[in-house]
């Protein structure tokens, strides 16, 4: 970027999923991944409850927007371009050993992310059926790369 375009500061700020129940999908994230409720929003004359989930504060990372609208486990499709969300561990088969006795979903089992690799992925499914791929990283990405 260059002129006054490269003065504006960006990070992501949230992911929105829809679900079907608000206080599942927040036991979900918060009891087995460690998140923290950032801030949580009812309107109940539009149907809607919001939760924002994640690490710290809203200011400090990104967060988890999680929306329910309507009934409670409303019977809802999910759209296909749905996608998922990356989360960093810092001890994949810790974690997946706690999932599975929680009889969390898994997509596939913690492996090598390419062989040879020292860095680990795995994917489970959240309670609403979204993916969440979550890697124990041991090598860095690097830099933002630089956009011309």
């Amino acid at each position: 970027m260059s002129g006054a375009a490269s003065a504006i500061k960006f990070r992501i700020r949230h992911t929105m999923l829809p679900v079907g129940y608000l206080d599942r999908t927040i036991d979900f994230y918060t009891r087995l991944l460690g998140m923290d409720v950032m801030r949580l929003r009812d309107e109940p004359e539009r149907k809607l409850r919001t939760g924002y989930l994640g690490y710290g504060s809203e200011d400090d990372g990104p967060a988890l927007e999680v929306i329910q609208s309507g009934a409670a486990d409303a019977q809802t499709k999910m759209p296909e371009w749905s996608g998922h969300v990356a989360l960093y561990v810092s001890d994949l088969h810790k974690l997946c050993e706690r999932l599975k006795a929680e009889h969390v979903k898994f997509l596939s089992e913690p492996k090598p992310v390419r062989p040879g690799s020292r860095d680990l992925v795995a994917f489970i499914q959240d309670p609403d059926g979204y993916t969440i791929e979550l890697t124990e990283r041991h090598s860095l990405t690097g830099p933002p790369l630089k956009r011309s």
